[in-house]
């Protein structure tokens, strides 16, 4: 199976146009041949913590908010980070995974809450997993993988990709970027897929680097630290 990796300038705040530029990407993801195509954290909106806790408005609703349409319509399965709807007053850091359909296939919580993430997002309290193409994948959100926990618990699961939605920068964000990683894939055995904001995200700008990790980890596929694109990589099974 062929996945993609996708990073991305994400306009602040404005939902409907980061849509349609993810819908993009996930058109030429498809046009590859991928199978699976996963976004940035906070896709739909950049990083942008301060418009999203005065403005609900920029929650989805739930994994079939019809701002999503472009994206469900993409034709490839898709794993996008969003800010999500809950049940209390605070909306969670969530991925939504669809299926080429367009079909909700599950959501994934962010469990550990990055500093200010913490007054404006609910913690996940599970893990995230799911199976597509006859393969097992797991999920985490950017400071998740700092916790080898996540990963060996996906491990331990059968799962044989990782798929990490980051906002990692430039400083010190490239070296964690290039270390964790392929430390995650090396020490438990997975391929690891990063995708990472690139350029001005929030107070930070994004390093790029989209990835793919082999399970030995070493480097399968790696995008450039200056345009939105893609990279894809082969997954054996």
């Amino acid at each position: 199976m062929k996945i993609a990796v996708a990073q991305l300038t994400c306009v602040p705040a404005d939902v409907t146009a980061n849509v349609a530029a993810a819908a993009e990407l996930a058109a030429a993801a498809r046009e590859q041949g991928a199978g699976l195509v996963v976004f940035p954290e906070l896709t739909l909106t950049g990083y942008e913590l301060d418009a999203l806790a005065a403005d609900p408005g920029l929650w989805l609703a739930d994994a079939d908010d019809p701002r999503l349409d472009p994206l469900r319509s993409a034709g490839i399965a898709t794993a996008v980070n969003v800010a999500l709807r809950t049940a209390g007053p605070l909306p969670a850091l969530a991925t939504l995974v669809h299926d080429a359909d367009g079909a909700h296939v599950t959501t994934y919580a962010k469990q550990h809450l990055y500093r200010h993430e913490r007054g404006v997002f609910a913690p996940g309290t599970t893990d995230g997993r799911f199976t597509l193409g006859g393969i097992r994948f797991s999920l985490g959100v950017c400071y998740d993988n700092h916790f080898p926990d996540l990963a060996a618990r996906a491990a331990a699961d059968g799962c044989r990709v990782h798929l990490a939605s980051s906002l990692y920068g430039t400083g010190d964000g490239v070296r964690e970027r290039t270390t964790i990683h392929p430390g995650i894939a090396g020490a438990h055995g997975l391929y690891v897929a990063l995708a990472n904001h690139v350029g001005p995200a929030g107070p930070w700008t994004g390093c790029g680097g989209a990835a793919v990790w082999a399970p030995d980890g070493s480097l399968v596929a790696e995008a450039d630290d200056r345009t939105p694109s893609l990279v894809t990589a082969v997954i054996e099974a």
